[in-house]
């Protein structure tokens, strides 16, 4: 689903089905999505909820965008005079914006993330951020004149109170099967404390939440498999989840030793490029004002910064998988522009589209090459052996 959904998304982002392919193509070669969509822990889920919401508010975008389209039009159609009619519009905070359904459904799409894992929190405050950023252009482009005051003034205030009161609301009642349970944990803290006029489920849900913010805040236990979120770029320590070694010829074991394992490992090909097209996306967002560059890295800051906050905890190259498509999306965009626009000359043209279809054949070939490792298929070790390429993936 989340391939899918990365597509169309693109496709919807940059207008372009080869980028929009190309990006779910990368995501389905990505040996952290792999393993993660293959292992039942919460982090893939949390992807999922965290790319929905995305995508709903680039469909917000771009509803609202059509909407002021046709006030322009309205306006224009309506005076004889072009200029007075967007001198009209642009007076003051310029026109409202209406209702915004896509938006509302993108907080409850972070409300369900937020209930997966906390660490959805860091990106309701990115994407509010982004969307309100998003208004401000368009105020621009219709030239009003202090389009930063209005948005603050008109917009933020109400987008913040009824995102995160959304948000809040959809947590809340993801706790249904707790406040119904008479037995599930700390259900019944509060029964054993002094009485207050604060309902016991309320003050025994608040304590549970006090219990999992001490014990994810304080855990600096020792682990094989932790790994520094700064090294995550280059996929320097990524996390084992399975290891075994067959000696004995069973398992379809063709010699007398064998070596099955599961590593949340990613491409390597995708992950070392997407390094430079991060680069290259900053590039383009500050140097050409591409708001598809920054909404792309507003997902890979709201997924990989905040883990800078906390490198003495225990944490795993793994949680990446929030931000993998966005990553696969810097490198595709990127793709994109190595192939170069329409408009450009044939040679350009067909010298970018070779770069980047060797790149991309690379990745394809790499993804062959590491899927055994990714899916715990039983291979002759010498086999396993030649796909460390690091010592650290050991």
């Amino acid at each position: 689903l989340s391939i899918i959904m990365l597509a169309r998304i693109v496709r919807r982002l940059t207008r372009s089905d080869l980028i929009g392919t190309l990006a779910g193509l990368l995501l389905a070669l990505d040996g952290i999505h792999i393993v993660m969509s293959r292992t039942g822990l919460l982090d893939m889920v949390l992807a999922f909820w965290i790319l929905a919401a995305f995508g709903l508010l680039v469909i917000d975008r771009d509803h609202t965008r059509g909407r002021l389209a046709a006030k322009v039009r309205a306006a224009l159609t309506n005076d004889t005079e072009p200029s007075a009619a967007l001198d009209s519009l642009a007076t003051g905070f310029g026109p409202t914006f209406g209702l915004r359904p896509w938006r509302w459904a993108a907080a409850v799409a972070l409300g369900l993330a937020c209930s997966v894992k906390w660490s959805g929190i860091w990106f309701v405050v990115a994407f509010i951020l982004m969307t309100l950023v998003w208004d401000v252009s368009a105020r621009r482009a219709i030239g009003v004149k202090r389009p930063w005051t209005a948005t603050v003034l008109r917009d933020a205030p109400l987008t913040g109170i009824t995102m995160v009161a959304i948000v809040i609301a959809v947590y809340f009642f993801s706790w249904t099967g707790w406040f119904l349970s008479a037995d599930a944990y700390n259900r019944n803290w509060a029964a054993g404390q002094p009485a207050s006029i604060i309902p016991a489920s309320l003050r025994s849900w608040w304590d549970y939440h006090l219990q999992a913010w001490n014990f994810h805040v304080g855990l600096t236990s020792e682990h094989a498999y932790k790994s520094n979120p700064l090294s995550w770029p280059f996929q320097t320590r990524p996390t084992s989840f399975f290891y075994e070694s067959i000696k004995d010829g069973s398992q379809g074991c063709p010699t007398n030793n064998c070596a099955s394992e599961v590593l949340a490992l990613g491409n390597p090909i995708i992950w070392w490029a997407a390094i430079a097209a991060i680069i290259h996306q900053c590039w383009r967002w500050i140097g050409r004002r591409d708001w598809r560059a920054g909404a792309v890295l507003v997902g890979i800051a709201a997924g990989w910064l905040p883990w800078l906050l906390y490198l003495n905890r225990t944490i795993f190259t793994f949680y990446t998988i929030v931000y993998v498509p966005f990553v696969v999306t810097a490198l595709a965009m990127s793709m994109g522009t190595m192939i170069g626009p329409s408009s450009a000359s044939e040679s350009r043209r067909r010298w970018g589209a070779l770069g980047a279809g060797a790149l991309l054949l690379l990745i394809v070939l790499v993804a062959w090459w590491m899927y055994p490792i990714w899916t715990g298929q039983v291979i002759p070790y010498e086999q396993w052996a030649l796909r460390m390429w690091m010592p650290t993936w050991v």
